[in-house]
């Protein structure tokens, strides 16, 4: 079975990670490496679902 770990970022660190892969990506394109993993790994990172935070109700009650 494949390992699968989670983590959780906020939309700031989400754009450092975009940005530094694509950085990493157009490296390889002037270097004319193979891009491909790198290409999955970006979609897999833009296209991850968000999740909701759900708090208890008297956290909101006590607000």
């Amino acid at each position: 079975m494949k390992e699968v770990k989670v983590f959780e970022v906020d939309k700031y660190e989400l754009g450092i990670i975009i940005n530094a892969l694509n950085e990493f990506r157009n490296i390889l394109i002037q270097q004319e490496r193979e891009t491909s993993p790198i290409d999955e790994l970006l979609l897999k990172v833009l296209n991850a679902p968000q999740k909701k935070r759900m708090f208890p109700r008297r956290y909101l009650e006590d607000r």
